[in-house]
């Protein structure tokens, strides 16, 4: 379908933007972006606890942000990280703290929002990843103590913060014989250089105001920056198509249509299956990348929360005998209404 009219109808507000860090950092050009991406006009999201904490990780104290409903107990749980290319974002902002309220509201669950260490300053990966690590075994280890049944922990995130979620979960599966009960990913992107669109994504590429495409030279900016050297230093847990998929947990890929990284996601699915990975791979329609940080009364994005919100509450990890998945993928789509 074309590009939604909600952001469609507001391409001109980008007209003279550079980059993102550019228009963030200068207060008229950042009221143009939230005017973009519907955060000025949005209602109140969700109302729910919310309280600060701190998990410890082998680079000091990782903040994590929790989302409780009222009484929780016995709950199931999403740890979730915002996207942001590694080097941007923070738990304000929509991607984070409103996708948290709106999970932790429809799945009646507690959401743990993790504010890893970005790739500024010298900052590089493993550093993000180990992060992510050890906010996944603080939540395990405090799970009654923060109302999680410990056999319903799903683990996800959106952009970067999916590559940081699925690292992860491959190295407590390596290293602890843990995996999350789900794994939820939204416009991620899993290798170091990003696969040729499929001919039916092409031509959608051509549609995207250049500031909001992934080129080549971008991403392989974004990379580098990530890993702190070349594309070809990543090992597995930095860039997740490059690892061995075997005995992962089932996977929700939410793609948006109208997205470079989509020819990622669509390739690692495709991986996925291959390794016997449960995989359902839905397309948002019309959407952009980081439609998550829209608001959530746009058809598309409640569609897509709504989905989140099902596998965070049903989702259960299985037992050990039985941690073999069956293969095969699932291919969806969230409709508008």
């Amino acid at each position: 379908m074309p590009i939604h009219p909600s952001q469609a109808s507001k391409f001109h507000l980008l007209e003279g933007i550079e980059s993102f860090e550019e228009a963030m950092a200068d207060p008229e050009t950042r009221a143009r972006l939230d005017a973009f991406m519907s955060i000025t006009d949005a209602p109140a999201p969700p109302r729910v606890d919310v309280r600060d904490d701190v998990a410890c990780g082998p680079n000091g104290r990782v903040p994590v942000r929790i989302y409780s409903p009222r009484g929780a107990s016995d709950r199931p749980c999403l740890v979730w990280l915002h996207g942001g290319a590694f080097r941007m974002g923070d738990l304000g902002m929509p991607e984070a703290d409103r996708t948290a309220r709106e999970v932790c509201a429809r799945a009646d669950a507690v959401v743990v929002s993790v504010d890893y260490r970005l790739c500024v300053g010298g900052v590089t990966y493993p550093v993000p990843h180990d992060d992510t690590v050890a906010a996944v075994r603080w939540v395990r280890s405090n799970a009654a103590a923060l109302g999680v049944d410990a056999d319903r922990i799903s683990l996800g995130g959106a952009s970067a913060g999916g590559n940081l979620a699925t690292g992860a979960a491959l190295k407590l599966r390596d290293q602890d014989g843990w995996v999350p009960a789900a794994l939820l990913l939204a416009y991620t992107t899993l290798h170091a250089v990003v696969p040729p669109p499929s001919p039916s994504l092409a031509p959608l590429l051509e549609e995207i105001p250049t500031l909001l495409r992934f080129l080549p030279e971008n991403r392989r900016s974004i990379t580098e920056n990530y890993l702190g050297g070349p594309a070809s230093s990543a090992d597995g847990y930095a860039m997740p198509a490059n690892a061995v998929l075997e005995g992962l947990c089932p996977v929700l890929l939410l793609n948006s249509e109208y997205d470079d990284l989509r020819a990622s996601a669509e390739v690692f699915a495709g991986q996925l299956a291959v390794a016997g990975v449960d995989v359902r791979q839905v397309l948002a329609p019309g959407m952009l990348h980081g439609f998550l940080n829209l608001d959530a009364g746009i058809e598309p994005v409640d569609r897509a929360l709504d989905l989140m919100a099902e596998v965070v509450g049903e989702a259960r990890s299985a037992p050990p005998q039985a941690s073999a998945v069956a293969a095969g993928a699932l291919v969806g789509s969230v409709a508008a209404r």
